[in-house]
This record gives structure tokens, sequence and C-alpha cells, in this order.
């Protein structure tokens, strides 16, 4: 899909360094992103969430 490494992009970076759904949640993200889906993913994942 379009844009689908910007996504993916993030969730490697949190891999590589062995990192938690709280890290991610954490990190500094761009805003507006498509990226911003996986943010919002790991928020919810915590039971928090940025827009919804």
């Amino acid at each position: 899909a379009e844009k689908a490494t910007d996504m993916i992009s993030k969730l490697v970076a949190i891999m590589q360094i062995e990192g938690t759904v709280h890290d991610l949640s954490h990190a500094v993200h761009p805003h507006p992103t498509l990226s911003e889906a996986i943010v919002e993913a790991a928020y919810g994942a915590i039971d928090g969430s940025i827009h919804i």
C-alpha cells in the first residue's frame, strides 16, 4: 500500500531497541502523518487514545 513504509519504519525503530508499546506511545511523532495510526494503536493497547 502507498505510504506503508512510513508506518512500518516506526515499528521497526521500536523493535530495534526492543521497545514496548509504552515506549512507542511516549516517543515524539510528527503530525499530521499517516504513521499516527501506529501511535493511536499503541495508546489503544494501553487503554488510552490521542484523538479518539
